[in-house]
């Protein structure tokens, strides 16, 4: 940070002079052109005041990160820390405090804070619980038609449209699924969609449907599970993580991809390019939605506004080696 001795060195000034101009002293008597010289050169120094200081200080928000999962979760799928990254990252551009809390422990929650980021979806207790701190609030990797709230979320009705068309362009006529759920009481809506646009386009059935978590573990022992029976010849998976499970599966079953069975994934997380073979998958830039997340809650902090706003980060299809070309 800038000096008072550092602006009256280039500015050819005393220090008292520098001094009584940056805080406005009334009874200074000097000329515009010096006060004009002085306070460019102390914009381009990135000077402060202490009052400024003082009232930014006073000024500063607090966020509230409430995660409706284990931070384990983050070391497992970097989907998830991509997220929290975008968060921190955009809080720390910004000034503003922020508070990260797993498990949705609103326990832990600082009693008033100006703002929410709900990451996941979370109970309704849990919604109102924290809408108790603070009515701002905004939902990332969710989205709620019902409430004011604004969400950032990936377009997955879409996504799931487009491995149906691109499977059956490619001549397919038999398309299985492997997901996760997070909600006992809801189905995730990549399931929900691949399943009702599958089955209207005569490629899906509810045999072909097969639900864990989203670990590799899961994906593994699901994709066991599929292949001791008759198996479709393409996969759609609903993550990369639960993706490696499913490419071991498929692997030790002595398969070969993708000619005896093409997968497409979702997220491109980094190791993506890296599995064997590398792994067809649409791209989310995640961390791109933790910090619009933080921009939403802070424009709706400062500008008061009330309508609820619903924004789809980018996705794209990366075709590497699980699809044939």
């Amino acid at each position: 940070m800038a000096t008072l001795k550092q602006i009256a060195t280039k500015a050819g000034v005393s220090l008292a002079t520098v001094s009584r101009v940056l805080n406005d002293d009334p009874t200074l008597s000097v000329k515009d052109e010096t006060k004009r010289k002085i306070f460019e050169i102390a914009e381009q120094l990135e000077y402060t005041t202490s009052q400024s200081r003082k009232t930014a200080k006073k000024n500063t928000l607090h966020f509230l990160a409430l995660y409706n999962y284990k931070q384990d979760i983050e070391v497992d799928d970097p989907y998830y820390l991509a997220i929290r990254h975008g968060i921190d990252t955009q809080c720390d551009k910004l000034g503003i405090k922020l508070t990260n809390i797993y498990e949705c422990n609103i326990a832990a929650a600082p009693k008033t804070v100006d703002g929410i980021l709900l990451i996941g979806q979370v109970s309704e207790d849990n919604l109102a619980a924290a809408r108790t701190l603070s009515s701002n609030t905004v939902y990332i990797d969710y989205t709620d038609h019902q409430l004011d709230i604004d969400c950032i979320d990936i377009d997955l009705e879409r996504i799931s449209k487009e491995v149906i068309n691109h499977f059956t362009q490619q001549g397919y006529q038999r398309i299985g699924f492997i997901g996760g759920q997070d909600n006992p009481d809801k189905y995730d809506i990549r399931e929900l969609i691949f399943t009702e646009y599958g089955k209207f386009k005569g490629v899906v059935s509810d045999n072909d449907i097969y639900r864990g978590d989203f670990s590799s573990q899961s994906g593994y022992s699901l994709a066991k599970q599929m292949l001791a029976n008759n198996h479709p010849s393409a996969l759609f998976v609903a993550s990369d993580s639960i993706a490696i499970g499913v490419l071991r599966a498929i692997h030790e079953s002595g398969l070969n991809i993708p000619n005896d069975i093409s997968v497409i994934s979702v997220n491109d997380i980094p190791t993506a390019k890296f599995t064997y073979p590398p792994l067809s998958t649409f791209r989310i830039h995640s961390e791109l939605m933790g910090s619009q997340g933080v921009n939403l809650l802070l424009e709706r902090s400062r500008d008061g506004r009330t309508i609820p706003l619903r924004v789809f980060v980018p996705s794209q299809l990366i075709l590497r080696e699980t699809t044939k070309k």
